[in-house]
């Protein structure tokens, strides 16, 4: 039992392997996903004192969104505004778990640029200002010089930098997640699948194919690669894929088209989103969704054609390795967090919202299980919706190509 061969596989701090669940463990929570949200979770009960056990299907961090205008309109201004404070202090969460477990091996770095590829600055500046004076959230407007001082590209316009914002490995994150979740007396057992579930009553009951557990919490945490286990949790997602590839080494090759070490995301719908990693030594290039993923060669031309289209000069730099993962998305585009019924608790659909949003996720339903707080609720109205199964997938395909119509009207020559 393996992770697949990714740049994160390769770049992993160590390969400890957990044991699968043998026999019968008793807990005050069972989890089931070892994803962040579900290691969050685990994280922050166990800091608690509370007994866990977590069940992971495969390996621990295997499986590796929508405007604040749209969720104000869904949710309401204060709401919207509570939303955007919770992602903010996701940010900071996962910043001060790097700083007091002291991952070395998170190799967390400053600064996310997100850019436009078309002319739309004084829209750009007027969201800035908004985000400003609406969140206390200030952002970093770059003109078009000053993004292609960083960037030397064509296609690029105006863009925003997040000073407050990083990115990091985040598989040998969620791996010392794991290690503190254990030196803290929780169990983490791998290659476990929960084959049943029992949930009414006080007591619920976790079968797997050699083991059960037994526990008063049940937390469903499960992501893109949610099972058949709870109907309704898998009914109000759609698995989406999304494609990545890492390069060769050619450092003075990359750094002709790319002088920053910040993540860079454009502003398309399901658009590219790359970085420099190994000390600018490759580049780690990701981007576009199918509703099914595609082979590794099929991935990696497409990956290539936008990398090159986006920086010709790049034209010379092979592809080493092309990889897919699933992304849980909701039909109304917003993470799925809340109670199902007394003890039964659900994370999930973070696809578009990034780590800090999935790990206080985890933080939040923590704070409910131990009656420190109900901040849980403000994702009650974005709730279970049934997602539509193989139409909603049809649906979301179509819904896709019409944004990359809408992109390509957009940024067409004038």
């Amino acid at each position: 039992m393996t992770y697949p061969d990714t740049y994160y596989r390769r770049t992993l701090a160590d390969e400890k392997v957990r044991p699968p669940l043998a026999g019968l463990a008793e807990c005050d929570t069972v989890i089931v996903g070892g994803g962040l949200a579900g290691l969050t979770t685990a994280l922050q009960l166990a800091r608690a004192g509370r007994e866990v056990v977590l069940l992971e299907a495969e390996r621990v961090g295997f499986g590796f969104a929508t405007g604040s205008d749209n969720i104000a309109a869904m949710a309401g201004t204060a709401a919207a505004q509570k939303l955007h404070r919770v992602s903010i202090e996701g940010v900071e969460f996962v910043r001060q778990t790097i700083k007091d477990l002291d991952i070395k091996a998170a190799k967390p770095r400053p600064g996310i640029i997100g850019v436009l590829r078309h002319d739309g600055g004084a829209e750009l500046k007027g969201h800035a200002e908004r985000l400003a004076r609406d969140f206390d959230y200030p952002l970093e407007y770059l003109e078009r010089d000053q993004v292609r001082a960083v960037l030397q590209s064509e296609r690029y316009y105006q863009g925003l930098r997040d000073p407050n914002a990083f990115h990091m490995h985040p598989l040998n994150y969620l791996r010392s997640v794991a290690d503190e979740i254990e030196r803290l007396g929780g169990r983490i057992h791998e290659a476990t699948s929960a084959v049943e579930a029992r949930l009414d009553g006080p007591q619920k009951t976790m079968r797997t194919a050699n083991g059960e557990v037994r526990a008063r919490q049940a937390v469903f945490a499960t992501g893109g690669y949610t099972g058949r286990l709870l109907g309704q949790l898998r009914r109000a997602m759609l698995p989406i894929a999304t494609y990545v590839m890492l390069t060769e080494e050619a450092p003075e090759l990359i750094a002709s088209a790319i002088a920053t070490t910040d993540g860079i995301g454009d502003s398309r719908r399901a658009g590219d989103y790359y970085r420099v990693v190994e000390d600018g030594r490759r580049l780690l290039w990701g981007g576009r969704i199918t509703t099914r993923a595609a082979s590794p060669a099929a991935l990696a031309r497409e990956l290539r054609r936008e990398m090159v289209g986006t920086y010709p000069q790049l034209a010379a730099l092979k592809t080493e390795l092309a990889w897919s993962g699933l992304m849980a998305y909701a039909r109304h585009l917003m993470p799925q967090i809340g109670q199902l019924q007394p003890g039964v608790w659900y994370l999930t659909a973070f696809g578009g919202h990034g780590i800090n949003t999935t790990a206080m996720a985890g933080k939040v339903v923590a704070e409910a299980i131990l009656g420190q707080s109900d901040r849980y609720r403000l994702f009650e109205r974005f709730g279970l919706t049934w997602a539509g199964g193989p139409v909603g997938l049809a649906a979301a395909q179509l819904t896709y190509w019409k944004l990359q119509a809408q992109d390509w009207w957009r940024e067409r020559p004038r």
